[in-house]
């Protein structure tokens, strides 16, 4: 990404996927099987992070977060689209037709101009103009954020390019020490958390099991699971809109703390049951609890985090960021989906959901606290504020406002 410039980056990135597929279409073993999902797991894994990363540089503060939300919602949609045709058509066929939106993404891609904040880290600053106004025409606002971003990038002294090779290892690690890189790092390991805790994957991962305890009958999880997908897919489109009106942090503390009320009145219900201090016969009333509870999750627990990555990491650090923010939320999940099925055996529904939920609000109550508030912010004033540990003033705005209109003048 730092290397060879995003859309380069993102070319290289889709092809495992392209191969992956191809592989687990002509399987003929298990380890065919293997080397697919391992292939076409790389390629989701690492589409996630620079994904954002694009998404993000691309598109100008006021229709950030509804593109990087729009892509969550995009994410949420395959996901329904491949469960409605594992059911009912073969799996090669499904791997055949997966192919196609790998191609045509790759194809996409050659449509793009390069990213402008990369070309300003390479001091192509000519090329970086000309990338920007194509993608954001010469608004006033457009302008700023250019001059913005061009003059944080001047006013960086160090150049390591002529730099000796155990000099630019050296000044690589130091990157692992700064605030602006760690600070950023920790919302987002907070964020994979949040999307965990919440049951974003964990659900659908153990649907059949876990409805099989509440309604005693597993043959109906595939449609408790699509009607889930529905859910997640719509809640996620609506957040879309809901970002351009609120504030991140308003949307997802008052979204979150609501779900939470609705999980853990399903706890109490399934705990009432276990006791038998009440009947078991309205099995309907966990299931409709779920509904608003997965309704107010994924309208911020889920696309919010994820759009953290395309927002929170500096310019320098993209790469590098990225790439240890994707390994992490990674890392969270695999965790996650290897101690559910214990926690289903030892401690059954209501206190698997009990714990998650009692980390979710946890997760919340620090992201009161750490997360700064990101909308309609440009990259660079959310850059700044991990340098300097707050915003910019409204006197330096007009001052900035005033050196761009006399650069335009000139």
């Amino acid at each position: 990404m730092d290397w060879g410039g995003r859309k380069m980056a993102h070319a290289i990135i889709i092809i495992p996927g392209i191969l992956g597929w191809l592989f687990i279409y002509l399987a003929g073993g298990v380890t065919a099987l293997l080397i697919g999902r391992l292939l076409t797991g790389f390629t989701g894994g690492a589409s996630v992070c620079l994904g954002a990363v694009i998404i993000g540089e691309y598109s100008s503060p006021k229709n950030r977060g509804t593109y990087l939300n729009l892509k969550t919602a995009s994410v949420c949609l395959g996901s329904m689209i491949i469960h409605i045709l594992g059911n009912y058509f073969h799996w090669r066929t499904v791997a055949f037709l997966s192919l196609f939106p790998y191609i045509i993404s790759l194809i996409i891609i050659y449509t793009w101009p390069e990213s402008p904040a990369w070309l300003v880290s390479r001091k192509e600053f000519e090329k970086s103009e000309k990338a920007f106004y194509w993608l954001r025409g010469h608004s006033r606002e457009a302008e700023k954020e250019l001059y913005e971003l061009i003059r944080a990038q001047k006013d960086k002294s160090v150049d390591i390019r002529n730099s000796s090779f155990n000099e630019k290892i050296v000044e690589f690690l130091k990157k692992f020490t700064r605030k602006d890189f760690v600070k950023p790092l920790i919302i987002i390991v907070f964020g994979g958390l949040l999307i965990e805790f919440s049951f974003r994957h964990i659900f659908p991962a153990y649907a059949s099991q876990i409805i099989g305890e509440i309604t005693g009958d597993k043959s109906q999880s595939f449609y408790y699971t699509l009607a889930l997908d529905i859910i997640i897919t719509t809640s996620a489109i609506f957040s879309s809109v809901l970002v351009k009106i609120y504030k991140r942090r308003t949307l997802l503390f008052v979204t979150g703390f609501s779900a939470l009320f609705f999980l853990f009145s399903v706890c109490t219900y399934l705990y009432l049951v276990s006791k038998a201090i009440i009947y078991n016969n309205y099995t309907w009333i966990p299931i409709s609890l779920f509904v608003p509870y997965f309704i107010l999750a994924n309208l911020a627990c889920t696309p919010i985090p994820l759009a953290l990555l395309g927002e929170v990491l500096p310019l320098a650090h993209r790469g590098s960021g990225s790439a240890l923010a994707g390994l992490a939320m990674s890392l969270i999940l695999l965790i996650a989906l290897k101690i559910t099925p214990y926690l289903l055996e030892s401690v059954k529904v209501y206190g698997t959901f009990t714990i998650f939920g009692s980390a979710m609000g946890l997760t919340l109550v620090v992201f009161y606290f750490i997360l700064p508030e990101t909308k309609d912010r440009t990259l660079q004033e959310i850059e700044d504020y991990f340098n300097y540990g707050r915003f910019k003033n409204e006197e330096m705005l007009s001052k900035d406002e005033e050196d761009v209109e006399m650069k335009m003048i000139n």
